[in-house]
């Protein structure tokens, strides 16, 4: 249940040595893209890899799935993730990173400059759902950007009745029809704020929805002595172009980083 009362669908994976106690290991969240899932093709494929690794939690956000609520296009999503990483240390995670793929990559940096560590001045609510680790793949660096056809196709599926319906009964996925008041943090206004945790920023150079000035953006906003910024070749976007290779690299990045803040 999120601080505002949604009800999210969650699985927990507890990963290669489930006999091994989860404050020994760490775990990660899974945020998927806009018109995802928890049982999409492309999250159960990132969570297979990931779970190879390291215990894995994986969710529909509001408006996804089985998910309550309705998609605010990552606005109060930061409130699903947040329920989610609560959700990791409650079952005993010491250690939580997150992972987020195109909207879910917006929100995962987001919910890193909201939920500091404790003692870390962060505004965002509860200390205890804070992630230690970023991952952002396939993000936008600003709001309202319409500069590829994909982007102008969505801008009309969630600004109307019509792409509303379309989106819901095509789709699956119930968007709120109010806009955001007040615009919510940017990507580029967030990546800031989460240093000196580790943060990587993945893009691909095929992506079709933001082209390479989005993660560049947001790297040259970012604290260079915590940041990554990986371009890959060949990749398009998000986690239904995510291969197996792409994905175990991110996944040894991350168990590599969250353990060297063990």
């Amino acid at each position: 249940m999120t601080a505002d009362g949604v009800r999210v669908e969650a699985r927990y994976e507890p990963g290669p040595d489930p006999a091994r106690r989860a404050a020994d290991h760490p775990v990660v969240v899974l945020a998927h893209g806009f018109t995802g899932a928890l049982e999409r093709p492309g999250l159960r494929r990132a969570a297979r890899v990931f779970a190879q690794h390291t215990a894995v939690i994986t969710f529909s956000f509001r408006g996804h799935g089985g998910s309550g609520g309705r998609s605010t296009l990552g606005d109060r999503e930061v409130l699903d993730l947040a329920a989610a990483v609560g959700w990791a240390r409650s079952l005993g995670h010491r250690r939580v990173a997150t992972v987020g793929f195109s909207m879910g990559g917006s929100v995962v940096l987001r919910h890193g400059a909201l939920y500091l560590p404790p003692n870390g001045g962060g505004h965002g609510g509860r200390t205890d759902a804070h992630a230690d680790t970023i991952v952002s793949v396939s993000a936008p660096a600003r709001w309202y950007y319409r500069g590829t056809a994909p982007m102008r196709r969505l801008h009309w599926a969630i600004s109307g009745r019509t792409g509303r319906a379309i989106t819901r009964w095509g789709l699956g996925t119930r968007i709120h029809p109010e806009d955001w008041d007040p615009v919510p943090l940017s990507p580029t206004e967030s990546v800031p704020l989460i240093a000196p945790r580790p943060l990587l920023i993945v893009h691909g150079d095929r992506d079709t929805y933001f082209p390479l000035d989005h993660p560049r953006m947001l790297s040259a906003a970012a604290d260079p002595s915590s940041t990554e910024l990986w371009i890959e070749r060949g990749f398009a976007h998000a986690e239904t172009s995510a291969g197996g290779e792409l994905l175990t690299r991110v996944a040894r990045w991350v168990v590599s980083s969250i353990a060297g803040r063990a």
